[in-house]
């Protein structure tokens, strides 16, 4: 029955179709001339609020109507559940004019006459990565100038419908739709379509893309821009190929295209220290036989020779030091001189990263018409959320306007309630870091006890020590923890952002940005802060550990050093968090699509319309890139706060990136509608944020070389401690471990059993033996390691501070040619205008009011002399 009222409809709506021998796949009204802008849809339900509701929509396309654009409505019974009306909007070229002239929009004056670069002798070389031509640059290079409807005969308009590309229609209606009134309610003005959308009186407002991905349009108007970037650019199997930067810009607007500009740059850059980072791995893997220290340790005559003390209170046994020899081993892997050399490499490529990226957003500024847009941005992005709930207004000593403002009662109370919601949410993330702390002191026992008495897990007891097994375990748990306070914190971050009521979108963006990379920040990098810089510094020694909380003992270093196990922790919140992301932005989408896309693609295309082909996509809100940027953020403190534990880190996110880039490109093609076009100039807040980090990273890696890796009591060793002359690193492991009589112990400390009856143990300390007067002290050794220490940390973030200002200094921001171009660029511009302004005037010499217009006329060709003159 079911499927025979469907076959009915079918057929019903297969005879509307042949009557208007149109194809719904199409973005145009049912005329096939007037192009479909953006598109609002709904569903008519019966419930209390239907009546508001309907109200409200007559009255905000009513307005529209008034505001010049022009609607046209596709009833339910059109659509493919029989339930949703859509309504489409298209901006007339009245209506494109005004506003142009509003949002300040450059177009074309006269093409550029600029000559292009000098072709690089290695193009041919690089050909394989080239995309075509028509491909990277789907227009020609332009002068350009901000439109004013008094000069329209001065702009290359050669065809009306399409001067204004489709990305610059959608948010010239866009900005109409959210400043739109619909009426008055509880004695308040109300307008925009967000608050349409929230309050559920429209289901979606979006732009249709151009055509469906996988093939090209029928329609010989449309451009098929959709297409051409799923084929060039949104397939994995291109991964190696160039992105089209322009035709990005071109379809979605400059925001998103300034975000895949920097994402290619930062992965073509970390491929430098990809390389770098694996000839490191290298040397460490190739030097492995040669490590003294783990040789020492795995040496039946001198590692099975040293007895450790209990790793816990009571109920752990004593232990032979060459029990842990595949660890030590694999610990030379990151712990050696080349970390030393990474560490310095990473602060200097950090410097070169940042610098030559302004140079090259430089480049894109002008190339993409941003350069004077920073002035524009605060007067056109004044958001209407701030406009609705600002009721109280004072004059602009500027332009001496009335506008609204928030109190400054008001803005305290704010973020006084902000401040402290974020504190909060701060403060549980160190409290979920304790219980891992103490989840990890808790279990540490267990495990020693475990591996030391259970027969079955002697095999790998030498690969998985009880370090390492809490490690990894306490990192999972870590990264589980890590996940759900983001989930959680995310929108409370939102709320609180909404309730401060910023001004402009840009203040909006980054108090978000603030207020999520503060919380990301301690949720992701302090349990890597933990293992660097606090576990295994405030043990103490046998017979006088401390304690945490008075119960649990704390964690001591592998014998061979804590840098093995920040590793492992870098790794699994790293590795873990780039899978998990994918998983989200690329399986989760698609799951969400499947039904619509099986029936885009088995139900004939003139019965499932552009729009719902569109709609049953998922949003690209307004947050999208947001998420995007944090996300890179994140993984750049990865690669740089804690590279010197991990070379191999800028590989991982190399091989991340060039996977995210596709993955994006193909979600953002394929999973998404079309989102509104926005204007960018630059990353914005996170340009600050990455040289903050940049910054920070040199002293991070400064302290993990110096105080988590064991180089620094090497070294001290080998020039001032060594035994003999032809092997000065032998005899270290000995050196390195304190000696302590087993009859000190205290009852709470003592093992339970001492089977073989062992009267000192060993422990990694520099304290005098038991039989010294100075007993348990600190040796000369200690104070002389800790010296080396903090002189070391003094000279190398001065010599990689040094080396980094002046880099930055050398390098300047924005590349000559550049400038040369954009002072070339304003002259031609401004002698166009001129020109033009003389003609005018002659126009006007010629049809009367002499004097006036004489005096005009000299003044205008005494302002074109004077620009020639600059």
């Amino acid at each position: 029955q079911q499927s025979g009222r469907r076959y009915k409809l079918f057929l019903k709506r297969r005879l509307r179709i042949d009557k208007r021998h149109q194809s719904k796949d199409s973005i145009f009204f049912r005329d096939g001339v007037r192009r479909i802008d953006f598109v609002l849809s709904y569903v008519d339900d019966l419930n209390k609020e239907w009546e508001k509701k309907v109200e409200r929509r007559k009255e905000f396309e009513s307005n529209l109507q008034k505001a010049g654009l022009e609607l046209e409505t596709e009833d339910k019974k059109e659509s493919e559940d029989g339930k949703i009306y859509f309504v489409k909007i298209h901006a007339p070229w009245e209506v494109l004019i005004t506003y142009a002239e509003v949002l300040n929009i450059k177009v074309p004056i006269k093409e550029n006459d600029i000559p292009s670069a000098v072709e690089n002798p290695l193009d041919c070389m690089l050909a394989p990565l080239r995309l075509p031509e028509k491909v990277m640059h789907p227009e020609p290079d332009y002068f350009t100038a901000p439109f004013s409807k008094e000069k329209q005969e001065l702009y290359l308009i050669n065809d009306e419908s399409t001067f204004f590309s489709p990305s610059m229609r959608n948010r010239i209606v866009n900005y109409i739709l959210t400043r739109c009134p619909y009426g008055t309610e509880e004695g308040k003005k109300k307008f925009g379509i967000k608050r349409l959308l929230n309050n559920g009186t429209y289901s979606a407002a979006y732009p249709l893309h151009d055509c469906q991905y996988w093939k090209k349009a029928n329609d010989p108007n449309c451009d098929n821009e959709r297409y051409t970037l799923y084929m060039e650019w949104a397939r994995f199997l291109r991964f190696y190929k160039e992105q089209p930067l322009d035709l990005i810009r071109k379809y979605y607007g400059e925001k998103i295209g300034i975000y895949f500009a920097w994402l290619g740059f930062y992965t073509e850059m970390l491929f430098l220290a990809a390389v770098v980072g694996l000839i490191c791995f290298l040397y460490g893997l190739f030097t492995m036989d040669e490590n003294m220290s783990s040789k020492e340790i795995c040496d039946p005559a001198i590692g099975g020779e040293i007895i450790m003390c209990p790793l816990c209170d009571r109920e752990c046994e004593y232990w032979r030091l060459n029990t842990t020899c595949e660890s030590s081993e694999y610990s030379h892997l990151f712990d050696n001189v080349a970390t030393l050399f990474f560490a310095i490499f990473m602060g200097i490529w950090v410097t070169l990263f940042l610098e030559f990226w302004k140079r090259r957003q430089a480049r894109l500024k002008y190339e993409w018409d941003l350069v004077d847009f920073e002035e524009e941005q605060q007067q056109l992005q004044l958001r209407p959320e701030y406009e609705a709930k600002c009721t109280q207004k004072k004059k602009n000593p500027v332009t001496q306007e009335m506008e609204p403002y928030l109190p400054i009662t008001s803005q305290a109370v704010r973020f006084c309630i902000s401040g402290t919601t974020v504190l909060f949410w701060v403060s549980l993330i160190i409290a979920s870091m304790i219980a891992v702390i103490v989840y990890r002191l808790a279990v540490y026992a267990a495990f020693a006890s475990l591996m030391e008495n259970t027969q079955t897990l002697q095999p790998i007891s030498g690969l998985l020590t009880p370090q390492l097994a809490t490690s990894v375990t306490a990192s999972c748990l870590n990264f589980v923890i890590i996940m759900i306070l983001n989930f959680l914190y995310e929108r409370i971050a939102i709320w609180i952002t909404d309730m401060e009521i910023p001004r402009t979108h840009m203040e909006y963006e980054n108090r978000l940005t603030m207020k999520m990379f503060l919380f990301q920040f301690v949720n992701y990098y302090s349990s890597c802060f933990y293992v660097a810089f606090f576990k295994g510094k405030f043990v103490g020694y046998p017979g006088a550990y401390t304690y945490m909380f008075n119960r649990w003992r704390n964690e001591e270093c592998d014998p061979a050093g804590c840098l093995i196990e920040l590793t492992t922790q870098l790794t699994i919140v790293m590795a873990g968090k780039q899978i998990w992301g994918n998983i989200q932005e690329a399986i989760v989408p698609w799951i969400c699509n499947w039904w619509g896309r099986r029936k885009a693609r088995n139900n004939p295309e003139n019965l499932y319309s552009r729009w719902e082909q569109d709609h049953d996509l998922q949003t690209f809100g307004a947050l999208g890139l947001f998420y995007e940027y944090l996300e890179m953020v994140i993984q750049f403190g990865f690669i740089t706060l804690f590279v010197a534990s991990f070379p191999l880190a800028p590989l991982l996110a190399l091989m991340n990136n060039i996977l995210e880039i596709r993955v994006d490109s193909w979600k953002l093609t394929t999973q998404y509608r079309r989102p509104v076009a926005a204007k960018a100039h630059s990353i914005g807040v996170w340009q600050e944020i990455l040289n903050g980090m940049a910054i920070l990273s040199v002293v991070t890696n400064a302290f993990i070389v110096a105080f988590t890796s064991d180089m620094i009591p090497r070294l001290v060793y080998y020039y001032a401690y060594f035994e003999n002359e032809d092997s000065p690193m032998s005899g270290y492991i000995n050196n390195s471990l304190s000696v302590f009589q087993i009859s000190d112990f205290p009852d709470r400390n003592k093992p339970k059993l001492n089977p073989e009856n062992f009267v000192i143990c060993r422990y990694r300390d520099y304290r005098y033996p038991p039989d010294h007067e100075r007993k348990y002290l600190h040796t000369m050794q200690f104070w002389h390691i800790l010296a080396a220490k903090l002189a070391f940390i003094i000279i190398m973030e001065h010599v990689v501070f040094i080396v980094k200002f002046f880099v930055a200094w050398m390098i300047p921001d924005v590349p000559a040619d550049v400038k040369a171009k954009i002072k070339r660029e304003k002259y031609l511009t401004q002698k166009i205008l001129h020109e033009y302004e003389l003609e005018k005037l002659k126009e006007r010499l010629c049809q009367g009011d002499k004097q006036a217009t004489e005096k005009e006329f000299i003044a205008t060709e005494g302002r074109m002399e004077l620009s020639r003159a600059m």
